[in-house]
């Protein structure tokens, strides 16, 4: 649990980095505009020097990305999951503000303090920055940098949407055009889900799933899975075979699964009468074709034989009285650590829907 903690933590700091770089990259951008336009507007610099105007709008982006990376990434995504719309729009906004002034003091200070040649600290420095905080200038750096935490946030919530990495890849244009791909598939299906969702009613079930969906995703993530479909209370996760099949991955993820729910059993017992959630898993590899899809809504599909067995195998956990299956094409490509996994054989099977019959392993 402490290496998954780990992972998020250094996941949420590398977000952090990539706003910060961002930002000191559009910091610049917005210098390299006004002073075009003050050498085409033919200003007077006077003796001072437009390289302190760079490193003022450099050190502008390096605090912003510091202290409101920090903000988005710690506090308003959280804010934007957990709370009513409305009430994290206004938190946020109001934090934005302290923010902004967090920024605007210090690098207002530093700038004036090289404009005049005078220290930081000294009163006419304070009186000027102080007058200049308050001038329409600073007005207008207020909008702008607004629009840059919105667009960034909105950066973020559609990249969560899509999954690490898919987002990219539609920016990018990999999945315009279909493509065939070796990947493992995990059909991840909530036990007694019927029993659950009659015991605690529409509403309190819709929680119970969206908090263990919350709770399983960072050792998805951790074990480099992609979601690739919420479908009911069932999740279908994703690897690229080289991610999937290193230190199994696709293996390890499924305990690690198991292990994050267990570490949250007070909460669900106090939350949801006692109920305890747990999945059973079928995993299987193979190729399918993957690109986008849709009109109006466009999503990334994968299709192929592969989806089917995976979603049979998955199916025969009940019958089997086990947890997890997997394949004997899969288990053959894993290099298992006998003292983490035990594969047991299941025997062949002839799954529903197949001419064919597949040997099963459980773990």
């Amino acid at each position: 649990m402490k290496q998954l903690l780990s992972n998020k933590r250094k996941s949420q700091i590398l977000k952090i980095f990539w706003i910060t770089v961002a930002w000191i990259i559009i910091a610049g951008f917005q210098f390299l505009i006004s002073y075009s336009l003050a050498r085409l507007l033919k200003c007077d610099f006077g003796d001072f020097k437009p390289i302190y105007f760079l490193k003022g709008a450099l050190l502008t982006g390096l605090l912003a990305g510091i202290i409101g990376g920090t903000a988005v990434v710690f506090v308003w995504e959280k804010w934007l999951r957990n709370k009513k719309y409305g009430t994290a729009l206004f938190n946020m906004f109001w934090s934005y503000c302290i923010i902004f002034v967090l920024v605007a003091i210090p690098t207002g200070l530093y700038f004036h303090s090289q404009e005049l040649g005078l220290p930081f600290y000294d009163l006419k420095v304070i009186e000027t920055m102080t007058i200049h905080f308050f001038g329409l200038d600073q007005l207008q750096n207020f909008i702008i940098w607004l629009s840059i935490v919105l667009i960034t946030l909105i950066a973020l919530q559609v990249n969560d949407k899509y999954g690490p990495g898919v987002f990219r890849s539609f920016l990018l244009g990999k999945y315009f055009h279909a493509k065939r791909e070796e990947r493992i598939f995990m059909f991840l299906d909530l036990r007694s889900s019927t029993t659950i969702a009659e015991r605690l009613g529409e509403e309190r079930y819709f929680h119970f799933i969206k908090n263990v969906f919350k709770d399983v995703t960072p050792a998805i993530l951790n074990a480099r899975g992609e979601i690739y479909q919420y479908v009911g209370d069932e999740i279908v996760i994703s690897w690229p075979m080289n991610n999937g099949i290193k230190d199994a991955n696709c293996l390890q993820c499924f305990f690690e699964i198991q292990l994050a729910l267990r570490r949250q059993n007070s909460f669900y017992k106090e939350n949801y009468d006692g109920l305890q959630p747990e999945f059973k898993a079928g995993l299987h590899y193979g190729f399918v074709m993957a690109g986008e899809v849709g009109v109006v809504k466009r999503d990334i599909a994968y299709s192929g034989d592969v989806l089917n067995t995976t979603a049979r195998i998955q199916s025969m956990c009940n019958e089997l009285g086990v947890n997890v299956l997997l394949s004997q094409f899969l288990l053959d490509k894993l290099a298992l650590r006998s003292h983490l996994f035990n594969p047991k054989r299941i025997g062949e099977m002839l799954l529903r829907g197949k001419e064919e019959k597949v040997t099963l392993y459980t773990v």
